[in-house]
């Protein structure tokens, strides 16, 4: 049976971050994306100056309520940057878009220990509230701590420390399953804690931090996760999947120097590989 997959976030022009890398991958994994884009941007918000931002909410519920007479069902959702509006929108509709559906929320919130610029504890509430209706959560430290309602740290964490987090995490929302994602360790590496109610277990992944940040990564793991887990995989074992992808492409970038740090990775090195992997 053909698995499709609704994804909700914002569509930038320019720049391989959000939809623009969602979309192209999950569709080459050979699911059936549909989009319910939240923005439209002329770039993303890193480092190109002031670009333009469409707010599509409006545009939302018409899609919405015409979806309703068709009737669509999917069996994944896959919710990235939101915005103010378009995430009060899917709050009230949620629960019928998700009906028997998988729903991973990456809460894009903010990182490095801030929000996001045009966020503030209102949208960080109103996540609080969506977060509860997710399958499989990933944020990121500084995204775990706001859903704590925690004072932002960019501080190195241990393992324990990071274990800490994610189990704080764990015991007030009660996901399925819970990734803490990008924890900065002590030894210039990249960390992962998993908890999985499902299999009950609970794991930490590591891989070496190469070179600076780079745009998309997140949106890029989100999206390759999310295709290894509807290939049947275990969540550790999609996770891995997808740490493996981001690492082995930014090193092909790097080796190869076709990447340009404002406009993102070129996943496409790295897709062959991992279309053999999964399909």
């Amino acid at each position: 049976m053909e698995k499709t997959i609704l994804i909700s976030q914002d569509l930038s022009c320019a720049g391989q971050v959000s939809m623009a890398v969602a979309l192209p991958i999950l569709g080459a994994l050979g699911f059936s994306p549909t989009i319910l884009p939240t923005a439209i941007l002329s770039t993303h918000t890193g480092g190109f100056g002031n670009n333009t931002y469409l707010d599509l909410s409006s545009e939302m519920e018409k899609i919405i309520a015409h979806w309703e007479t068709i009737p669509l069902s999917f069996s994944a959702i896959y919710l990235g940057y939101l915005g103010n509006k378009p995430l009060d929108i899917l709050l009230n509709n949620i629960d019928s878009l998700a009906t028997n559906s998988f729903l991973l929320l990456d809460p894009v919130m903010g990182d490095h220990g801030k929000l996001y610029r045009g966020f503030n504890s209102n949208y960080v509430h109103q996540m609080q509230h969506l977060v509860q209706k997710a399958n499989l959560i990933t944020p990121n430290v500084t995204e775990a701590q706001l859903l704590l309602g925690k004072e932002c740290t960019t501080n190195t964490l241990s393992s324990a420390a990071a274990l800490k987090l994610a189990t704080e995490l764990n015991k007030k929302y009660k996901n399925k399953q819970i990734l803490l994602t990008g924890v900065p360790k002590t030894d210039e590496k990249i960390g992962i804690v998993g908890i999985d109610n499902i299999s009950q277990e609970i794991w930490q992944l590591e891989t070496p931090k190469i070179g600076s940040s780079f745009f998309g990564t997140g949106d890029i793991f989100a999206s390759v996760l999310l295709g290894a887990l509807l290939r049947d995989n275990t969540l550790k074992a999609a996770t891995k999947i997808a740490m493996d992808f981001i690492s082995n492409t930014i090193q092909k970038n790097m080796q190869f120097n076709c990447y340009n740090s404002r406009f993102g990775l070129d996943y496409s090195l790295e897709l062959p590989v991992l279309l053999k992997q999964l399909n």
